[in-house]
């Protein structure tokens, strides 16, 4: 018996040595993948865009993707999408730009607007675009609209058929399970809360819904109409048609696509359009490597820094353990990450980048005052991403200037609180009957097994109320308003960038570069170096949280998987982990 013993511990010791062994080699070699090898741009360059997959607000790099095997070098973040197109724009190698697309999953209609937009202007560097696809999504078509040629697989299909929101509502099911949602809110609009207490949109909801997608809409029209040369009106048709299922050639007709082509002709097509003799005459760079020679580059030696913090997702006040349900901003964190900001000499201005729908009032408040606490000392320009609603745009009502997208989703001022009621569930369903002793009225205030009282709820109210009024009363402060005219294009109301503009909620339509253009402006800088917040973690760094953890992973690959549903998902999944008052947009729309 002893010696079996001894085996088992020296096998097991042995175990434990071989896996750190391996571990320790596994980290050298992911370091030595990340560090070796230097990209360098061919002469006679042709960018290869490829829009698969999904685009994320900023790259996410995984060393456990890596590792696993799953690496898509398709997949980036719209900071390197945006930093490769620019680039290339710049680089006189590179003499194209070729735009390829199949089973791209999407993105937020800014995200792509911006990526569009810097598109556009690579073209005016009289460099040509080319797109071909076998699949055109609807956001693909519209990114891809703005070449110069775009080919289409004869037996190919582009998909046109206008914009829907869906809102889905689940008070039939928590009837069934015996929950019942207690509300207390501000905001006529405020309708985050209505899939708990309702079956069926709010006249209000559907108002603000048609509101914004028709100017939505009209933005993708007006922007593909111009590029091919198609007006409104006809474009409106072809989408009543629904095109995705219509034959190749209809395409061409309509005037969507320039031609028909199989996917072996693009290099004949792309060696014509940079005019060279075939294609062994020009070389392939792809998106994301050109970004890696972009983020290489020698910086400004001003000395001079404009800051470009990300505050992207769902404001909370403490952060996710396990699988993430997706970026967060962690008030705690992105306060101390602000205040050093403010506290850096080297840093003369701050742009703030918002994509979030809000969420905790309380967090808000305590980056509303940060922001504050970075404009007493320089400049701060917020720049929109695809949302900066309610807590979102609460966190940027008091930046020196605020610049959106046009398609940015903005404003949903107000607050509302939200308790369960899982009484019915706990005792007649489940059969668990809890019985509380109390020494005062309220001491079990919150309670989930029962209805709140009516002075509970008035006291509620009362706390919300003083929210909205704090809200208001900041979005006044920094939009130099009246605080009744802010409460009048509040109520919750969500409005687009371009609708923002005009009743003062922003203050130019514009993209990331804008802001950090206005950025140096308001410092009064000409030449200053542009370093993105807060700074990624080193690559060893990732290896050990990925390994203990694979929430990042997952995630990546459950939003890959879900594409424009992964919202909706992680609406559900983390009802538990939101704070009772909250300042948040309804982010459960789906777009189509």
């Amino acid at each position: 018996m002893g010696n079996f013993l001894k085996y088992v511990a020296a096998t097991v010791v042995g175990i434990l040595v071989c896996s750190i062994i391996c571990l320790f080699f596994t980290v050298i070699s992911v370091i030595g993948m990340a560090s070796s090898g230097t990209v360098s741009v061919p002469k006679n360059a042709v960018m290869v865009l490829k829009l698969n997959g999904s685009i994320s607000e900023r790259a996410e790099e995984s060393p456990l993707s890596a590792l696993l095997g799953a690496v898509n070098q398709d997949q980036m973040g719209l900071d390197n999408l945006l930093r490769a197109v620019r680039n290339a724009k710049e680089n006189d190698r590179v003499k194209a730009i070729y735009i390829e697309t199949s089973s791209f999953a999407g993105a937020s209609v800014a995200q792509l607007q911006e990526l569009r937009q810097a598109l556009v202007s690579f073209k005016e560097s009289g460099k040509p675009i080319l797109a071909y696809g076998d699949v055109f999504t609807q956001g693909a078509y519209y990114v891809c609209s703005v070449a110069d040629s775009l080919l289409v697989n004869p037996e190919g299909m582009i998909d046109w058929k206008g914009m829907a929101v869906q809102t889905v509502y689940y008070k039939d099911l928590l009837d069934k399970l015996g929950v019942q949602m207690q509300v207390v809110k501000v905001g006529t609009y405020k309708s985050a809360v209505e899939p708990y207490l309702m079956n069926e949109m709010s006249d209000a909801n559907r108002e603000q819904i048609e509101t914004f997608s028709g100017e939505i809409w009209n933005q993708l029209v007006t922007e593909v109409g111009q590029s091919r040369d198609i007006d409104a009106q006809t474009l409106n048709a072809l989408a009543d048609t629904s095109m995705l299922f219509q034959p190749a050639q209809a395409y061409v007709k309509a005037k969507l696509a320039d031609r028909l082509a199989y996917s072996d002709e693009v290099p004949g097509v792309l060696a014509r359009m940079i005019d060279v003799k075939s294609p062994k005459n020009y070389e392939t760079i792809t998106a994301s490597d050109l970004a890696q020679v972009a983020a290489k580059q020698p910086k400004g030696t001003s000395g001079k820094t404009v800051a470009v913090y990300y505050a992207n997702g769902n404001i909370v006040e403490q952060a996710a353990s396990g699988l993430s349900g997706g970026a967060e901003i962690v008030g705690s964190t992105t306060v101390d990450d602000l205040l050093k900001l403010a506290d850096d000499d080297d840093v003369q201005a701050v742009v703030l980048r918002v994509n979030s729908p809000g969420g905790s009032a309380y967090a808000s408040e305590q980056i509303w005052h940060a922001v504050e606490m970075v404009k007493a000392k320089k400049p701060v320009v917020v720049s929109m991403g695809a949302y900066a609603a309610s807590g979102g745009y609460y966190i940027s009502s008091g930046a020196n200037l605020i610049v959106a997208e046009p398609t940015t989703l903005t404003g949903s001022i107000g607050i509302f609180g939200m308790f369960p009621n899982a009484g019915e569930l706990i005792t007649e369903k489940v059969g668990v009957h809890p019985q509380t002793v109390k020494t005062n009225q309220m001491a079990d205030f919150g309670d989930i097994t029962r209805p709140m009282t009516e002075g509970e709820r008035q006291q509620m109210q009362a706390y919300v109320d003083r929210g909205y009024e704090l809200f208001t009363k900041r979005c006044a402060q920094g939009r130099n308003l009246p605080q009744d005219s802010i409460k009048q294009i509040g109520e919750g109301r969500v409005w687009t960038g371009e609708h923002a503009l005009k009743i003062g909620l922003v203050d130019q339509l514009g993209n990331l570069d804008d802001a950090i253009a206005a950025a140096k402006k308001l410092a009064g800088l000409e030449n200053a170096t542009v370093l993105c917040y807060p700074a990624k973690k080193d690559i060893l760094s990732q290896l050990l949280d990925e390994a203990s953890s694979t929430g990042s992973y997952a995630d990546r690959k459950l939003r890959d998987a879900l594409g424009e549903h992964y919202d909706l998902v992680n609406t559900l999944t983390h009802l538990n982990r939101r704070p009772s008052v909250q300042a948040i947009m309804p982010c459960q729309y789906i777009f189509f």
